[in-house]
């Protein structure tokens, strides 16, 4: 928790940098039309990707599995699309790499390793 509480000072603060310096550099306009430019390709890519992997938990579902690889696509488009839907170059990039499958794959190795950790200190229970 005390990285996520740094990250969220110190990523934004990077980001406006970055953005205070593509205004002068490129223009006030051309910098509110790519950050405009990247949100709406970032929520059209969140729904498709949404929508598909909600579509392959019900047919994982309808055939008695456990959609647990879904969940986490699940969780990696959301934060993906909530990256992008945010203002900046930073999580813009970070966004398209929780959307895009090839690139997520690191991401959901990364959640799967902090829950099993998390499982054998004991801060998680599973009860059957």
């Amino acid at each position: 928790m005390r990285y996520l509480a740094l990250l969220i000072i110190v990523i934004p603060a990077i980001d406006i940098g970055i953005l205070l310096v593509s205004g002068k550099t490129f223009g006030v306009l051309p910098t509110i039309a790519f950050i405009i430019f990247t949100g709406v390709v970032g929520a059209y890519l969140a729904k498709r990707e949404g929508l598909q992997t909600i579509k392959r938990a019900q047919e994982q579902l309808a055939y008695g599995q456990i959609p647990g690889d879904s969940v986490l696509d699940g969780i990696s488009i959301l934060i993906g699309g909530t990256l992008l839907l945010t203002p900046g170059f930073i999580t813009d990039i970070f966004g398209f790499l929780f959307l895009f499958p090839p690139t997520r794959k690191p991401f959901k190795y990364l959640m799967i390793n902090s829950l099993r950790k998390r499982i054998e200190k004991g801060n998680i229970k599973i009860i059957k």
